[in-house]
């Protein structure tokens, strides 16, 4: 066999491939092998009719084109591994040439990785909010607490601001009572937001056993997104008593023994969840001047089909969800369909160039996985997943994806590198040292890394997948 490669441009090569007509015999012996058991001919037992009478009775050009489609895969892969590229999906295949007994020639035109030169990124500088944490914050935290440890009695008075009462609801839609619409002894907090747009007018200054009717656009069920006539009938009306707050509390809602220790425990808890949140800021904002860095030519067929799939997730899945279609949804957020297919086209080319980037990266810098930092990615996507870690991994190996997990620990990696030599500061002007914790070298390294690898989750294209068969 002998093939040639023309680079069509960046993103696209044409491969010419010629093949001796000798190196076809294993498959036009599969072929006829395979006619064999699917044919009959009188006289002949089944799987034993002679080629000569196969070329008879079916003609030749069938035993041919079986051969071809069977041999055309593995021709196809060892031209793509002579010419050294990184395909991406399936090529366009054109035999030029069939001459039984002399040659198959053809030709396969398929997208390819690009190749990238990433240039010193030592140089990058980006700027992320101060990990500043206020009396505020604090007083807002321990509230919070509190508030889930209120307790609710019975009242003989009308309802108001912040009451839990106990209600039947009735949903009907153009007259008719919705099979999904009924629903029984609902708690609901008055002021929380929980239930329908309207529910607070109407059962605020309802006494139990009191009854109210409004009109709410349904948020799910049957139907979803329509006008809808809601009967409210108030069973009980219950107020919320918050515990004081003293040292009794602390020692109800937590470990500690005073209210000081408490309050102390949470500032320290604020700032780590701000120190996170600074360092996930600071990752993607290294990123953003990554790709500013680096020409990256997108092929178009692979870009068509990443927006494709973000479109699909977010119809059938994340909107299917919640009871909404795409045009109740871009009305809920305030977009035109205009804007939608602008920032999704964004998102697909910015994805798609993380993902070359990175690779680019792991491949520079000599990147490995090992087990290890595998498992650690494979349990916090589980966790993320609402799957056990168990059921995640036969999931991955079943799906045949354990080399997608690879390739996302590894351009978090990749990531990692870049943010550790970048120049990053707070908005106060302060120097950041993302890995200056109190926790060990390896643990900071463990989590910038995890980090990073959710900073580029993002980047989980098509061009991940590649096909040379």
């Amino acid at each position: 066999m002998k093939s040639a490669v023309e680079t069509l441009n960046p993103t696209r090569v044409r491969l010419t491939v010629e093949v001796p007509f000798e190196e076809l015999k294993d498959s036009l012996d599969a072929a006829y092998k395979k006619i064999n058991q699917q044919v009959t001919v009188k006289g002949f037992r089944k799987g034993k009719i002679p080629a000569r009478i196969i070329d008879q009775r079916f003609g030749r050009g069938a035993v041919l084109e079986e051969a071809v489609n069977d041999a055309l895969p593995k021709f196809y892969t060892d031209a793509v591994n002579e010419a050294e590229i990184d395909v991406l999906g399936q090529p366009e295949v054109d035999i030029t040439e069939l001459k039984d007994g002399e040659t198959l020639n053809f030709t396969a035109e398929v997208d390819v990785r690009p190749a990238l030169e990433i240039p010193d990124f030592s140089g990058i500088e980006v700027e992320v909010d101060a990990v500043e944490v206020t009396d505020d914050d604090i007083e807002q935290s321990v509230e919070q607490l509190r508030e889930r440890f209120a307790s609710t009695s019975p009242v003989e008075r009308a309802a108001e601001d912040g009451d839990v009462v106990t209600i039947d609801l009735e949903a009907k839609v153009e007259g008719e009572v919705l099979e999904d619409g009924v629903a029984s002894g609902v708690s609901y907090t008055i002021g929380s937001g929980e239930l329908l747009d309207g529910i607070d007018d109407a059962v605020k200054g309802l006494q139990a056993g009191g009854e109210a009717t409004f009109t709410s656009e349904l948020k799910g069920g049957s139907a979803a997104g329509k006008e809808a006539e809601v009967t409210v009938k108030v069973s009980q009306v219950a107020a919320r008593e918050l515990p004081e707050l003293d040292d009794d509390f602390a020692q109800l809602a937590s470990e500690f023994d005073t209210l000081d220790e408490l309050k102390a425990d949470s500032r320290k808890r604020l700032e780590n969840m701000k120190q996170y949140d600074q360092a996930t800021q600071a990752q993607e904002r290294v990123l953003e001047k990554l790709l500013e860095l680096v020409e990256v030519p997108v092929p178009e067929k692979l870009l068509e089909d990443e927006i494709n799939t973000r479109k699909h997730n977010l119809e059938h899945h994340q909107l299917g969800q919640m009871g909404l279609d795409l045009a109740k949804y871009l009305e809920i957020q305030g977009k035109t369909e205009e804007e939608f297919e602008t920032e999704t086209r964004e998102a697909a080319i910015k994805g798609i160039k993380t993902q070359f980037v990175l690779d680019a990266l792991v491949k520079q810098e000599k990147l490995n996985v090992n087990q290890e930092e595998l498992t650690e990615h494979l349990m916090r996507r589980a966790a993320s997943s609402g799957m056990s870690p168990d059921q995640f991994a036969q999931a991955v190996v079943e799906g045949g994806q354990v080399p997608l997990l690879v390739g996302e620990v590894a351009r978090g990696k990749a990531l990692a590198v870049v943010v550790e030599k970048a120049t990053v500061k707070d908005t106060n002007g302060e120097i950041i040292d993302l890995e200056d914790e109190d926790e060990d070298e390896d643990e900071a390294e463990a989590e910038a890394e995890a980090g990073a690898e959710q900073a580029t989750e993002t980047a989980e294209a098509p061009a991940e997948e590649k096909t040379e068969g």
